[in-house]
């Protein structure tokens, strides 16, 4: 006598292998639908004609012949100029970008102490690769880095490091 067709082993095998795919594709989903890692801005023309604006504050750093020591150490952040014609302990505009977090990124006013060092407490300590930018007040001159920190040894900030 011939079992009925539930009780046999290939219907349920060919029945699960699809049943298996949909359960992935529903998985995945999910997972993509959980607020991702934003690579791509929204408006990536209209950063790209800033970027080409953004190039004469380099030229405008390089004119004045600016580095800075950039240090990290924990959550403290130290900024001190090594050369360049500014104004003596003109306050500054650092920004923290993370490459794949855009919601790490920040940006901070820094004014020096009476020895001319800039420095950043912050809430914790960061880690990995992190791009820093350093603005003029005015935004008159930029510089900017990609760095690994934490950074105990320091890193000059010039105007090549683009």
């Amino acid at each position: 006598m011939s079992q009925p067709w539930y009780r046999q082993f290939w219907p349920w095998f060919l029945i699960a292998l699809p049943l298996c795919a949909v359960v992935a594709s529903v998985y995945t989903a999910i997972i993509a639908s959980r607020g991702g890692v934003n690579l791509v801005a929204e408006d990536y023309y209209k950063q790209g004609k800033e970027i080409n604006q953004d190039l004469s504050k380099f030229h405008r750093a390089e004119a004045l012949g600016l580095t800075f020591d950039l240090r990290v150490e924990g959550n403290t952040i130290t900024v001190r100029k090594l050369t360049g014609d500014i104004l003596p302990n003109q306050a500054l505009f650092l920004s923290l970008f993370h490459p794949t977090l855009s919601g790490h990124d920040s940006e901070h006013l820094l004014t020096a102490d009476a020895s001319g060092t800039y420095r950043l407490v912050l809430d914790a300590p960061i880690t990995g690769k992190w791009q820093v930018r350093l603005d003029a007040f005015n935004h008159e001159w930029r510089l900017q880095e990609t760095v690994r920190l934490p950074l105990p040894q320091g890193q000059v900030l010039d105007p090549k490091g683009r």
